[in-house]
């Protein structure tokens, strides 16, 4: 029945669907979270933004050397629960305070910041492992299908938010992502093997220094290139949110509507993005390589401005942000992680987090205050659209050099692959 989805071998099928239920049981406890985050974070005004950006920078400054001090001294089987276990209690907590003091504009500034470091983590953690545990090969072909859980989850998420919200408040909706939180992590234990068949790697830790990670990135011109790839995704990202937090400031009134408008944008991204991680990605990659899919985000991101320029509404943000995440979430995400696949293992798990959490929230931070910087200066979003042509050529031209330095790479051996749907075969 997969197959007819997807090219899947028989023995992969296990390993494959726990992927799908792990993506999927984070992300529904993410967005869960997501939309009484982007109202809470609007109780202070739009223009508190940029704080709340640089608060979480601050926030992933202090956690990615305690997440280096895991993973040198532990392996994933014991790191990845830890890093869980700390999260699930941290909203577990919020749950209490939220219950106590929902109208504190400090927690909803907390809440907002934590809510963006706890996502950024757990992901990254998520296909560290199975960038680990798969090989790029079956990477190509998987990973459009298991983004495809996490997408389910986009869905699954907001309609139980909408639905526990009514009924119990908000303070319900912490509780239920720490318990989706530990069902994720019965689905790990489920993938990640004890031991790989002709190698221990899985069970030794992964080793290396606290900043390990950062060292790592500025050895490698690979990783190097795709720090420039999030950066700019990131800086064009936090301009539309910007944008977005303005246009929804002014057009609604209230948490509660703003909550709504916020629910209904990521239920249609969800929707979208299933189908094209379902029925398009893995097709698309296979036939075309990783080059044009990474290279479509630029495009479309560039065709967004352009759209909000000529027609700043509600409407045109909605359609905007859908088409645009949708693409992100469906194809270019995918794509991106292939690109870890044929990296060491060192790199896939402190490097990788690093990217994902330090520069991808350093880049919010930045991209925030040159936002206010530009408008303060009177430029607006029809100026940030004609800025936004020439990084879009330039981000298409780093896309092609990153999908041809990734077919280099891709026929060396590297360490620690353990391309864990061969061993599950193996193993039954």
């Amino acid at each position: 029945m997969l197959s007819r989805l997807v090219a899947i071998e028989a023995h992969e099928v296990r390993a494959t669907l726990l992927g799908f239920a792990w993506f999927c049981c984070l992300l529904s406890g993410y967005y869960l979270l997501r939309p009484l985050r982007d109202a809470l974070g609007l109780v202070g005004g739009a223009q508190e933004l940029r704080w709340l950006f640089t608060a979480t920078f601050v926030a992933m400054l202090l956690l990615v050397p305690a997440f280096g001090w895991l993973v040198a001294r532990f392996p994933p089987r014991r790191f990845v629960p830890y890093a869980y276990r700390f999260f699930a209690l941290t909203l577990l907590a919020f749950s209490a305070l939220l219950a106590l003091h929902l109208d504190s504009v400090w927690l909803a500034r907390s809440f907002f910041v934590w809510v963006s470091v706890f996502n950024l983590f757990i992901v990254s953690i998520f296909w560290s492992v199975l960038n680990d545990c798969f090989s790029n090969e079956q990477g190509r072909r998987l990973f459009g299908f298991i983004a495809a859980g996490g997408t389910l989850g986009t869905v699954i998420g907001p309609l139980l938010a909408a639905a526990a919200v009514s009924v119990f408040g908000p303070m319900v909706l912490a509780l239920l992502a720490a318990l989706l939180l530990e069902l994720a992590l019965r689905c790990f234990r489920g993938i990640y093997p004890h031991s790989a068949p002709g190698a221990s790697s899985p069970v030794r830790p992964v080793g290396g220094q606290v900043w390990a990670g950062l060292t790592l990135i500025a050895g490698s011109p690979y990783l190097l290139g795709i720090c420039a790839y999030l950066l700019l995704h990131t800086a064009a990202s936090t301009f539309l949110y910007f944008e977005q937090a303005r246009i929804v400031a002014d057009a609604l009134d209230g948490t509660a509507a703003r909550t709504r408008f916020f629910a209904v944008v990521d239920f249609c991204v969800s929707c979208l993005t299933l189908g094209l991680q379902l029925l398009v990605t893995g097709r698309l990659m296979r036939r075309f390589g990783l080059v044009l899919c990474l290279a479509m985000l630029p495009v479309v991101t560039v065709a967004a401005f352009g759209a909000l320029a000529l027609a700043p509404t509600l409407a045109v943000l909605a359609c905007a942000q859908v088409a645009r995440r949708a693409l992100d979430y469906g194809i270019a995400r995918p794509a991106r992680e292939v690109l870890f696949t044929v990296v060491s293992r060192q790199e896939k798990y402190q490097a990788k987090n690093a990217i994902e959490t330090l520069v991808y929230r350093g880049g919010d931070a930045l991209s925030g205050w040159l936002s206010s910087a530009l408008g303060a200066l009177g430029v607006g979003v029809g100026g940030i659209a004609l800025l936004a042509i020439p990084m879009a050529a330039g981000w298409g031209a780093l896309c092609v050099w990153l999908g041809r330095r990734q077919e280099q790479l891709r026929g060396r051996s590297v360490s620690g692959v353990t391309a864990v749907a061969a061993n599950l075969g193996e193993k039954s």
